[in-house]
């Protein structure tokens, strides 16, 4: 069985799942250090005029927090404004209406930790994919996984295009807006202009 170590990320990019593809089980790393500007909290989608960052906030928390014990900011309007973008991106997408309420009302549920509303938008999107895998978490941080354990934590970072690389090749699809291919976004703008066909799209992605 091929097993990865990976940290949680905000509605991940393409790259992610290709990093994933072929593992049949994966690890989430539970008890690291809370990464700042990282995709643990933000995620690219392109809009009708730029590629849109939404960045979710968190609540201030002294010190170096394990990423699980990280608040979602509710008093801030993000998430309104999360999903009006959302809507202005890919309103006209060919499967937006196949699964956008599903993500809304995930989204819409306000759970309390970052951490747990990654893990609930991981799995429904594996379900999208149709990808069979076993999803564990870690129960204490190990710098050094155990052998065979592929460790993918820190690869896929805003910071390091070099670890996208790695795992994810260019393969383009009709998106909505403009002539111009954007690769690499966030996965629903592959869901919601794929559809079904957004899985093979993710295995022809992967370099590893």
């Amino acid at each position: 069985m091929k097993t990865a170590l990976i940290e949680i990320q905000y509605m991940p990019c393409i790259a992610y799942f290709a990093a994933l593809s072929s593992c049949e089980e994966i690890v989430v790393e539970k008890y690291e250090h809370y990464e700042k500007q990282s995709f643990r909290n933000r995620c690219y989608i392109k809009g009708p005029h730029r590629t849109e960052t939404l960045i979710l906030p968190i609540k201030s928390k002294g010190g170096k927090p394990y990423t699980h014990e990280v608040k979602i900011d509710y008093s801030q309007k993000w998430l309104n404004n999360h999903w009006r973008t959302i809507r202005t991106a890919y309103g006209n997408a060919p499967y937006f209406e196949y699964y956008a309420a599903e993500l809304q009302g995930l989204l819409f549920k306000k759970t309390a930790f970052l951490y747990d509303l990654n893990l609930q938008i991981m799995t429904l999107w594996l379900k999208w994919l149709g990808k069979e895998a076993t999803i564990k978490e870690t129960r204490a941080y190990e710098k050094n996984p155990a052998a065979g354990v592929i460790d993918l934590r820190g690869t896929i970072n805003p910071k390091k295009e070099d670890g996208c690389n790695r795992f994810y090749k260019r393969i383009e699809y009709q998106q909505v807006f403009g002539s111009m291919f954007v690769p690499n976004l966030s996965l629903i703008d592959l869901i919601f202009n794929q559809g079904p066909g957004s899985c093979e799209i993710v295995k022809a992605s992967a370099l590893e």
